[in-house]
């Protein structure tokens, strides 16, 4: 951390200079101290970063020109590292954890609809995690801090009833739960155990709302699947707003 801190620069910023432009070579990875900054794809603005994040990595981490331009919104600072100090000094961690999520997030039908570039940002903000055999990993009635891919092992969803906890589902590798919390807004409906030991990557609350929303509608659309599948097991749709 001493390294990278003692190898960047300030870069001061004015509204609509271009500090990126898609297509260029990659010169530096920026993090962001001030200000608001908008992502473009051609002529699509695709991601719009207000006063924190970073940008323009992937060109240093691949040694391919740049994915997506960056535009300042307002006046703003930035501290930038150089293409040979980001990639001496952080490239084997990045790349190696892009690397490992790499299968995992192919493998998830819903984030066809992100591009590359948005998936690799989406490995990123990523965080690992494991539970043993029976651990409860969500609880119904909780208030919802993020959603879960599955790595490895399996996961039992199960609702309560006044019989006691019902299973209404098992994921598996590939699969991932606890999204229609945080497009619902509305707390757990169902909780979630460790059916064996198993390892998930968690995505907290911000970064789903920044990196997922291109795959919002196709979660919305499964609302409705989820509530045909409860209708089958109890008869109704009570509290099925959101069974993950």
């Amino acid at each position: 951390m001493n390294q990278v801190l003692d190898a960047m620069f300030e870069k001061i910023v004015r509204p609509d200079e271009y500090i990126i432009r898609q297509g260029d070579d990659g010169d530096n990875f920026y993090v962001i101290e001030s200000g608001k900054y908008r992502a473009f794809v051609g002529e699509t603005l695709i991601h719009t970063y207000d006063n924190s994040g970073s940008f323009g990595e992937l060109a240093l981490l691949y040694n391919m020109p740049r994915a997506a331009t960056i535009q300042a919104a307002t006046d703003g600072q930035l501290w930038a590292m150089d293409r040979q100090t980001f990639r001496r000094i952080l490239l084997k961690s990045a790349f190696r954890k892009r690397k490992m999520y790499e299968s995992l997030l192919d493998n998830v039908p819903m984030l066809k609809a992100l591009q590359n570039y948005e998936r690799m940002n989406l490995a990123d903000a990523l965080v690992p995690k494991s539970y043993g055999k029976g651990e409860r990993i969500i609880k119904q009635g909780d208030a919802a801090d993020g959603m879960y891919f599955i790595e490895d092992g399996t996961v039992s969803i199960r609702i309560q009833q006044e019989e006691g906890e019902i299973e209404i589902s098992v994921l598996g590798k590939g699969q991932y739960f606890g999204e229609l919390a945080l497009v619902t807004h509305r707390p757990r409906a169902a909780s979630a155990y460790a059916a064996d030991n198993i390892k998930v990557a968690f995505l907290d609350v911000d970064a789903f709302e920044r990196l997922l929303g291109p795959c919002m509608d196709i979660m919305k659309r499964n609302i409705d699947d989820y509530e045909t599948q409860l209708i089958k097991i109890f008869g109704s749709k009570n509290n099925i707003s959101d069974i993950r």
